[in-house]
């Protein structure tokens, strides 16, 4: 069994129970640089990662390892602001701990949001991309090991990961707040390293829009836990050989803030209408 097993989970949801009034239905995982979005809950009470029984502790710049539990449209909301990555060291178990409180903690539905590169040629820097599909490059799976059925069953379906009525939902959202959305096919990959220009040649050959370093082991844990899962990229760089400039992480800021305004709009309209 994993240091951060079903019993840990169990022990940090409780503390998190304890503190947060109402348990949330609801929880968003935020990507890099856009965590300012945990701030606008309504009497949001707030968790410091560092506070928190067994939770891993993010390291990332853009990443402010801070939970909040608030209101959002008449919804309670778990915000979570900052996750950790496998090449800051962590097993794939440890990436899929968050979403197993989350599910303890009574949330049904997750929302999981990146920042990502851009290997779709029709992309522009600062597009929103609603995930479709996902393709794993990571080398791993947070479900190997033991299988601890109070989480899920052994085998669960990955058919459809990303769930077709919140990806209608908020297609009909940003229409509505006339935010422009892409749609696409994300590849994670391990990291820390940006690609090259061939892997995003052999990405794109795939079938990928976009790539990043996150997302996929906590959807996998998320639809292993029965959760419904919706996710959103942050295209916030061309991937490499795209565009002639190097590849920098203040570029992948940058754009996050640039687009906080429709980022944040787009979330509040999708919680509204759940």
């Amino acid at each position: 069994m994993s240091e951060r097993g079903f019993d840990q989970a169990s022990e940090t949801a409780e503390a998190i129970r304890s503190r947060c009034g109402a348990a949330p239905e609801v929880a968003i995982v935020l990507g890099s640089g856009l965590g300012d979005f945990a701030t606008t809950l309504g009497d949001g009470v707030r968790f410091p990662y560092t506070e928190l029984p067994h939770w891993p502790r993010s390291t990332v710049v853009g990443h402010a390892g801070l939970l909040v539990v608030g209101n959002v449209a008449g919804r309670r909301v778990a915000a979570l602001a900052g996750r950790v990555h496998a090449y800051e060291g962590h097993s794939h178990a440890t990436l899929a701990f968050a979403v197993r409180v989350m599910a303890l903690l009574g949330v049904r539905t997750i929302i999981l949001t990146n920042a990502a590169g851009g290997i779709n040629l029709g992309f522009k820097e600062g597009a929103l991309m609603l995930i479709e599909d996902h393709i794993n490059m990571m080398g791993s799976n947070p479900l190997i090991g033991p299988n601890d059925e109070r989480f899920g069953a052994r085998f669960p379906d990955m058919t459809k990961v990303y769930s077709q009525r919140l990806r209608f939902l908020t297609e009909e959202v940003a229409a509505a707040i006339g935010v422009p959305l892409a749609h696409g096919v994300y590849v994670a990959v391990h990291g820390p390293s940006y690609e090259t220009p061939a892997e995003i040649m052999a990405f794109r050959t795939l079938g990928a829009d976009a790539v990043g370093m996150s997302t996929v082991p906590e959807a996998i844990a998320a639809r292993h836990a029965g959760l419904e899962v919706l996710g959103i990229s942050c295209i916030t760089n061309m991937a490499a050989g795209v565009l002639p400039q190097p590849l920098e992480h203040d570029e992948v800021m940058e754009t996050a803030r640039r687009v906080r305004g429709s980022f944040i709009a787009l979330l509040e309209g999708i919680i509204g209408r759940l």
